[in-house]
């Protein structure tokens, strides 16, 4: 599928960098980095870029269908408080939401919670929160079964029409489509 994508990743500092970590950016937090098909190919890797790129990219009207946006270690609520995240996310989550088209999607979820409870075929983790918004997304829907991020991944493969990949191909990774608005078009 030809999907135009970027990853804005915040205070990463220049497009493709793959070290470690540069001030307040993790590549713990960048997917994108680990993958070698992406990073050894030079058009690919420029999708990797600073979070400055999406405003720019917004003005501009050339913002990609899919959008993955990464805070930094303050914003994601690790290094900072949680008051400061949602500073953050207040900031920005209306512009996202008014950079999305017909159908368009906004996934947003944590990477951890704070206990040791697990969920589906893992011991840990902890209970974290997901949620979806957008003219896609079906409003006030909740979703009560367990759920992973492979339930999110396996979500986006399904409305972007792409094949399952590795554990959200598994069954015991559930969709979260009943939060999606089907006659938004996005499925």
């Amino acid at each position: 599928a030809h999907i135009s994508w970027k990853a804005y990743m915040e205070n990463l500092p220049r497009p493709c960098f793959t070290g470690a970590s540069a001030g307040d950016y993790a590549k713990k937090h960048d997917p994108f980095a680990y993958y070698t098909q992406i990073t050894n190919n030079r058009a690919w890797c420029a999708r990797i870029v600073p979070l400055d790129s999406f405003f720019s990219d917004e003005r501009s009207g050339s913002l990609p269908r899919f959008i993955w946006i990464t805070p930094n270690l303050c914003h994601d609520m690790h290094d900072c408080s949680v008051a400061t995240g949602d500073n953050f996310l207040a900031s920005l989550v209306p512009r996202l939401l008014r950079s999305l088209g017909h159908g368009g999607l906004l996934f947003l979820t944590w990477d951890e919670g704070s206990s040791d409870a697990g969920c589906c075929r893992l011991a840990s983790g902890g209970h974290i929160v997901t949620v979806v918004a957008g003219p896609g997304a079906k409003r006030g829907a909740r979703v009560s079964m367990p759920t992973d991020h492979y339930s999110v991944l396996r979500t986006i493969e399904e409305a972007l029409g792409l094949p399952r990949l590795r554990g959200a191909a598994c069954g015991c990774s559930p969709s979260l489509r009943p939060l999606l608005d089907p006659s938004a078009g996005n499925l």
